[in-house]
């Protein structure tokens, strides 16, 4: 039914195309009836074209995938044009063209009508898809003039939007068909806790489409809203007043914290040091660098003392103004060495009976990732092995329950995309409903 309807789409841009070459070869007597005919379904299908996407849920989905439609109208109908216009040359099709003039008339005519459908369609897709990336939409405006490759990227374009549709109209439905049942709903409150060099920004969700999917399934959410670059121990000082103040808003007895990063560490510390396993129901690390980064030591042993001060300086007057009281950047980064991690773990060997869920990812290849993951991850390779772009593989484990995420394909899931920081649909990962089911599981287990 789907490609039936794209061929109505495309048989009817086509007839508009060629109407008047198809004029002259059905020699009709009665040829306005034909246009007007002709003119009122092409304008229908440019405003709502058949589509092969059914039971859509959003209008954003809906003009999205009408743009796709248009688009996959005018890859099939200009074949067919192409292919009619050899039959005429190599007279296969027999038409009488009287001069230069009629042949300026067709082309000028199949010419226009197949790029009003292409602009429909286009800027619609560009409108309304969040999937296709800038590089992709500068691709397709540098390279629309240039044959042969155009529809190469046009294809690329075309398939990024499609996916996108059809996967978010899906995740909507399932949302839709479970709603009842709540299953995000935890006996605890869910806190969020970021890491390093990251706020918890109102209008920038650290954690991208997750909280908002968790909330679709009955989570109630709250955030560590802890500075975004200071030691383990400021970090853990500052959790630990935020989950006091979360139990004071709910009047739940305890939390389940899942936190990302160097928010695992400064979580543990809150946990372990400051007595926050009485409030703490549950630890869920995602891509946590317990074991430290080998990288981080090498990049603080060869980068000059003159050159961390300055960046240092920098940083710490910038995130002043964007909301940390005492931001330390140094502390920071030094707190995330092999050396402070293996200090501190000697320290707080454990969670003090709190269960802990930790996970881990691996990005294949530098080009998985987005910048600067992509330009990192050779580096990490090199000290700490298979790694996520930041943190190495052996790093992640902690607790007695370990989820590590294998790669779908070649692409891999870099430290970034277990955040949903980019917001992008990954083949064979979907990450919103991985913490679907993270929490799912933690309500399961009564937490």
């Amino acid at each position: 039914m789907k490609i039936i309807k794209r061929f109505i789409n495309a048989a009817i841009v086509f007839l508009m195309s060629n109407m008047y070459i198809l004029f002259k070869i059905a020699d009709m007597v009665m040829p306005w009836l034909g246009m007007t005919i002709f003119s009122i379904c092409y304008i229908w299908i440019m405003i709502k074209p058949l589509s092969g996407l059914t039971n859509i849920q959003t209008n954003s989905i809906r003009r999205c995938q009408n743009g796709c439609e248009l688009l996959y109208a005018f890859l099939i109908s200009t074949a067919g044009s192409i292919i009619l216009l050899f039959l005429i040359l190599f007279d296969v099709v027999n038409v009488e063209l009287s001069g230069a003039w009629d042949w300026i008339k067709y082309i000028v005519s199949a010419v226009l009508f197949e790029a009003l459908c292409f602009w429909a369609g286009i800027i619609r897709v560009y409108l309304y898809s969040k999937q296709i990336a800038v590089k992709w939409r500068l691709i397709g405006i540098l390279c629309g003039w240039i044959p042969i490759v155009h529809l190469i990227v046009l294809g690329k374009i075309l398939k990024l939007a499609s996916d996108e549709n059809r996967f978010e109209n899906d995740k909507i439905l399932l949302n839709e068909s479970r709603h009842n049942e709540r299953i995000c709903a935890t006996r605890y409150p869910i806190l969020m806790v970021h890491g390093v060099f990251f706020r918890d920004f109102r209008y920038l969700n650290y954690w991208g489409r997750i909280p908002a999917e968790l909330e679709k399934n009955g989570a109630r959410i709250f955030y560590g809203n802890h500075q975004s670059a200071a030691s383990v121990e400021e970090c853990g000082n500052e959790l630990a007043a935020r989950i006091m103040q979360v139990l004071q808003e709910t009047g739940s007895e305890k939390v389940n914290i899942i936190a990302h990063s160097k928010g695992g560490l400064d979580s543990r510390y809150a946990i372990s040091m400051l007595g926050m396993d009485k409030y703490v129901a549950s630890l869920t690390t995602i891509n946590t660098p317990h074991r430290g980064c080998a990288f981080a030591d090498y990049l603080l042993s060869v980068i000059p003392q003159s050159v961390q001060n300055n960046v240092a300086k920098m940083y710490n007057a910038a995130l002043l103004k964007l909301g940390d009281y005492k931001p330390d950047f140094i502390a920071a980064v030094r707190d995330l060495t092999y050396e402070a991690c293996q200090r501190r773990n000697r320290l707080m060997p454990d969670t003090h009976g709190v269960p802990v869920i930790s996970t881990g990812s691996y990005l294949v290849q530098p080009s998985g990732g987005r910048f600067p993951l992509n330009m990192t991850n050779g580096f990490v390779k090199w000290f700490d092995g298979e790694n996520d772009g930041l943190v190495g593989s052996d790093s992640f484990k902690w607790g007695d329950e370990y989820i590590y995420l294998t790669p779908p394909d070649k692409r891999g899931i870099s430290h970034g995309d277990m955040i949903d920081l980019n917001r992008e649909n990954i083949k064979g990962f979907d990450v919103r409903e991985f913490y679907v089911q993270l929490v799912y599981n933690l309500k399961r287990r009564g937490f």
